[in-house]
Parts: C-alpha cells; sequence; structure tokens
C-alpha cells in the first residue's frame, strides 16, 4: 500500500491577501493546488487539509447583514467553509484524475473548552484593513483586533486540536486510495459536554490539525502550502534569509508570529519530531517542496 502524505493548503494561499473575496479568484488558486496535488497522489494516499481564515470571516461579514437573527456561531460557519471549499477542491482534483475517487468529509474536532486561546485570541480570520476601517470595525462589532504585517485583521480564538472524532472514516476512504478532503478550516471545534458534544466559538489553526492527523494517520509526509515560499528569518527586513533545512532544535531557537507561521513551524517541528518529514513551501511550487527544491523542510 502506499504511504500517506498529508498536504495543508492554507486559507491565505487559496484566497491571496489583498485579492478581492471572489468566487474566480479562490478557483484559480485551487487549480494550482490541485494540479500540484494529482501529481503527489501518484505516489501517495493523500488527505488534504485546507485553511478556512478569510472564507470564515467573509462569511461572519455577510453573517451581519441579516439582522433579524442572531449571526451564527463560528463552529457553524466553520463548517460552511468545509462544504464550501471542499466542493471546490473535490472537483478540480477529480477533473484532473479521472479514474481516481475523491472524497470530502465535513471533519469535528475535540478541543478543550478551558483552552488559554479562549482568552488571548489569535487566529486571524477575514479581510485585511487599515488602521481607520479597523477601529471602525472593532467598535461596531465587538471584535478584537491584530497586526497581520503591514495590515490589520480580526482575531477569533484558535484552541488546539485534542482529538479526530471522524477518524475512522478517513482511514476507511485512505485505505481505498482515495484522495480524502477532510479537517478542513482546522476541522469544527467541538467539546464535550452533559449532553455530548457541542460547538465551540472558535477557528482550530489548520496546521496543527493537519499535524495531529498525520500523526495518527502514522503519514510519511506533510507538507504545509501557504502563501510563503518559505521559513524567513528575520522577516520584512533587509538581512530576511530563507531557511531551506532545519531541525526542530534549530527552529525553536526563534520566535515567529503566533497568527501566522508560528503555527506552521510549531506544526512541523511536531511532526518532524514524532518521525516524519515535514516541508513549508508556496502553493504554486508545491512539487519543488515535497522533492527540497523549494521551500524549507524540516526533519531530525
Amino acid at each position: 500500500m502506499k504511504p500517506i502524505a498529508v498536504v495543508a493548503l492554507g486559507g491565505n494561499a487559496l484566497l491571496r491577501r489583498g485579492d478581492a473575496p471572489s468566487y474566480e479568484n479562490q478557483l484559480a488558486n485551487i487549480k494550482i493546488a490541485a494540479a500540484a496535488i494529482a501529481e503527489i497522489a501518484k505516489d501517495y494516499r493523500v488527505a488534504i487539509v485546507h485553511g478556512n481564515g478569510p472564507q470564515v470571516g467573509l462569511l461572519a461579514l455577510q453573517n451581519l447583514a441579516y439582522t433579524k437573527v442572531s449571526p451564527y456561531p463560528l463552529d457553524v460557519l466553520g463548517a460552511e467553509t468545509e462544504g464550501m471549499i471542499g466542493y471546490m477542491l473535490a472537483q478540480e482534483v477529480q477533473n484532473l484524475m479521472p479514474g481516481r475517487e475523491v472524497s470530502t468529509l465535513l471533519t469535528r474536532i475535540e478541543v478543550d473548552a478551558n483552552d488559554k486561546s479562549m482568552l488571548d485570541p489569535t487566529k486571524f480570520v477575514g479581510p485585511v484593513y487599515n488602521e481607520d476601517e479597523a477601529g471602525i470595525l472593532a467598535e461596531a462589532n465587538n471584535w478584537i483586533m491584530k497586526r497581520d504585517g503591514e495590515f490589520v485583521r480580526r482575531v477569533v480564538p484558535s484552541p488546539k486540536p485534542v482529538n479526530i472524532l471522524d477518524k475512522h472514516a478517513i482511514v476507511t476512504l485512505l485505505d481505498a486510495d482515495e484522495v480524502v478532503i477532510c479537517c478542513g478550516g482546522g476541522g469544527i471545534p467541538v467539546r464535550k459536554s452533559d449532553v455530548g458534544y457541542v460547538g465551540v466559538e472558535g477557528v482550530i489553526d489548520k496546521d496543527l490539525s493537519a499535524t495531529l492527523l498525520a500523526k495518527q494517520l502514522n503519514a510519511e509526509k506533510l507538507l504545509i502550502l501557504t502563501d510563503a515560499d518559505a521559513v524567513y528569518l528575520d522577516w520584512g527586513t533587509e538581512n530576511q534569509r530563507a531557511l531551506r533545512h532545519a531541525t526542530p532544535a534549530e527552529l525553536s531557537q526563534y520566535d515567529f508570529p503566533a497568527g501566522s507561521m508560528g503555527p506552521k513551524v510549531e506544526a512541523v517541528s511536531d511532526f518532524a519530531t514524532f518521525g516524519g518529514k515535514a516541508y513549508i513551501g508556496a502553493l504554486e511550487h508545491g512539487l519543488d517542496v515535497l522533492a527540497e527544491r523549494s521551500g524549507t523542510c524540516v526533519s531530525i
């Protein structure tokens, strides 16, 4: 049986920063991702995890337009983005692999209701704003805003994934050699309660979910494709430089932004420590990243 590769697609890679959040713009980037995935799937059983930061933020904005009912919670909006992005990905991958089945699975992931992120939101969602726009929206909607590079964006709680509740279905599909789109947007966050599982108001980081999935599947490789072409030191300065190969110990010496590169570095370091090989690179260079001709490779 072929080895397993988990491919994580960043929400900001599927909808680039500053681009209009249109269907057409997302589809163009999804076509790029699908081309890389179709090639990877020749040699691997592939599980695709995707981000949803821009998309779930857009749905939250659309949510505010209809005032006759209360806004839908973030776990429900996350499920909506799983369906939307999963459908688009499945269709484009299937078109390139007509002899291979592609399935999209809405995936519930358990989190700790007392996770510290519930009090200190760090997950960027929605479009970017200038400071004046951000201030107006924050006051009007009781949002928390933080700086994302040269822009400002809304941030929401991002509890860490603890357990993938639908893992058995994922394994079953992979064993049938289907390409599986799962844990979309980091998965739908739920917690245990006296009446069973209930939704949690937050957005799980998809890189941490992808790592948990890769470990639980005993995957050989974890590939995180984003809108950055590598992990950089001194990012945004004249001394910035890309890391091409690194160990978890080397990466632990540096601080990376909590809302963007930080979770990616944490994810690949965790998976490399587990014994796999992990990569971070640009969406359009997916195959080159996996072949270590581009991006950053992290291993022991």
